[in-house]
């Protein structure tokens, strides 16, 4: 690839402009005849984007690609997580973007194939796994073409689709993704004992299960509270149950697993507000499993709609926040009071109840507007 980004003297004006205005940096002339002023932008909005989401990239030598390639990247703890529960000899990332799945989940396989039809992306990652020491069969291909060429069988395929249409939309049934899951997944599987499927956090988990008939496995993987993908693992041995992973990664949280049979046979039971009120983390929520919550933990919902469940003793181990709250009237909230306030099945959101009732947002304690079966109720934690 072009090394004029390499260049000391570029390298140290990159490194001397991280932290100036990128706006304005935009519009003065670039200081280097062969680097324009956006090429410069580009590395430094790279390196700003690898502080948070993969700082094992800040090294000497590394080139970012465009924007879009780095918001389509898995981050480097989702990634990790990844790595930790796949193995094997042969693996392939069909669709490697800006690689940092295949970097990490490449770690416990001997021979490393990345597949990509973005040429400059592809070099751009071929020359960072150099500078890292890292090795791999780089392809510059569409993968529709490297499948009706290939020859070869792998212990784990692993495929990121581009989630965006032609016009940049964002896109998430699958027959709309990039490649089209459901036309390929029969060769997928022809090829490999496993196929590994990174997808939208937004995706259905039931239309899922019903389009794709050979999944065994769903991870659903959120990170500090918020879903960042689900992962699903197709295997060319027939299973008859599903088994899934809510993950809350950097929230101290135990992983929950369950089989999807068991949200059909479970119920809940429902109960006013007792001394502890326990909201599930957003992949338990994400999973939909309701009542299987509220019967593994012996819990009770508030609510048919609500997904909020008490206890009068502390039930430990819980994916989520467990608080210790009373019931309040409204007239005893106080103007300027400072809260971290929940809508729950209510039909204000968070900031209209700060506006109606003055509130400031933060702080150590919580109010809950959300309703049992009684009718709307307020909880404020003690």
């Amino acid at each position: 690839m072009e090394n004029k980004l390499l260049n000391q003297e570029v390298q140290h004006y990159i490194n001397a402009n991280l932290h100036t205005d990128l706006h304005a940096l935009l519009l003065k002339k670039s200081p280097f005849p062969e680097v324009s002023a956006q090429e410069i932008v580009q590395q430094i909005k790279g390196r700003q984007v690898a502080e948070k989401k993969f700082p094992f990239l800040l090294k000497e030598g590394i080139i970012f690609p465009p924007q879009l390639n780095l918001e389509q990247s898995s981050s480097e703890k989702t990634a990790f997580y990844k790595s930790e529960i796949i193995k094997g000899e042969k693996f392939i990332d069909l669709t490697s973007g800006f690689g940092i799945d295949a970097y990490y989940l490449s770690k416990n396989f001997d021979d490393i194939t990345l597949v990509e039809q973005n040429t400059e992306l592809l070099e751009v990652v071929e020359h960072n796994w150099s500078v890292i020491g890292k090795k791999a069969n780089f392809v510059n291909q569409k993968l529709e073409d490297f499948l009706l060429e290939n020859k070869e069988h792998f212990d784990t395929i692993y495929l990121d689709p581009a989630r965006r249409d032609h016009q940049k939309n964002k896109v998430f049934l699958l027959e709309d993704l990039s490649p089209n899951i459901l036309e390929i997944q029969e060769k997928l599987l022809s090829i490999s004992k496993q196929v590994i499927i990174k997808l939208s956090p937004l995706i259905d988990l039931k239309y899922l299960i019903s389009v794709v008939p050979d999944i065994f496995r769903i991870d659903i993987v959120a990170l500090k509270n918020d879903v960042k993908e689900i992962v699903i693992f197709l295997s060319n041995e027939k299973v008859n149950e599903i088994k899934c992973y809510c993950v809350n990664l950097e929230s101290g949280e135990s992983p929950f697993n369950f089989m999807f049979r068991e949200e059909e046979n479970a119920r809940s039971e429902y109960s006013e507000p007792e001394k502890f009120i326990y909201i599930p983390n957003n992949s338990i929520l994400k999973a939909g499993i309701f009542n299987l919550v509220s019967e593994k933990f012996g819990l009770k919902k508030l609510h048919p709609n609500t997904h909020i469940y008490t206890s009068s003793e502390k039930k430990e181990n819980f994916p989520g926040r467990i608080l210790e709250m009373e019931l309040i009237d409204s007239k005893s909230i106080k103007k300027k009071s400072q809260f971290n306030v929940i809508s729950k099945n209510h039909p204000l959101k968070p900031d209209e109840i700060k506006k109606k009732y003055g509130l400031k947002d933060g702080g150590e304690y919580y109010l809950i507007f959300t309703q049992s079966k009684k009718g709307k109720i307020i909880l404020k934690s003690v």
